[in-house]
């Protein structure tokens, strides 16, 4: 896989890589996918695949490869919001999962991401509209 990198918030290379939003969603201006309607049966889970740093790059890849990491996640039908680097941490990785596909995912990075990856999972929604607008609110006072 190949993706290319933007800054994050001015600080360390980004790996973004974002899916087509699901026909009917919201898109925002430029026709990036806008947040999921309420009820639509899914959520969103962030992941941090945190590198070993006792362990040189290529060594994780070679493992992440042998291990089929790159086939296997995240699984067919599982879109990803997000896939950002962040220098010193490892790879941080925003999934929008169905509710009952909770367990492929964790399976999915079980048997793949483990030993080249620590892991952690995040349930996470998304805030910007609401902070935007209490911004708006403090700045009409």
């Amino acid at each position: 896989m190949h993706f290319t990198g933007r800054g994050i918030a001015g600080v360390g290379l980004a790996l973004a890589l974002t899916a087509g939003a699901p026909a009917g969603a919201p898109t925002k201006a430029g026709g990036t996918p806008g947040p999921a309607p309420l009820g639509d049966g899914t959520f969103l889970l962030t992941i941090f695949l945190k590198h070993d740093q006792s362990r040189p790059l290529g060594k994780i890849n070679e493992q992440l490869k042998a291990q089929g990491f790159f086939q296997a996640f995240p699984p067919p039908g599982v879109e990803v919001v997000s896939w950002y680097v962040m220098m010193g941490i490892g790879q941080v990785v925003t999934l929008r999962v169905p509710a009952e596909r909770l367990r492929e995912v964790n399976r999915a990075v079980e048997n793949t991401a483990w030993g080249g990856y620590h892991t952690e999972f995040y349930p996470t929604y998304d805030f910007r509209a609401i902070a935007e607008q209490m911004r708006a609110q403090e700045a009409t006072k």
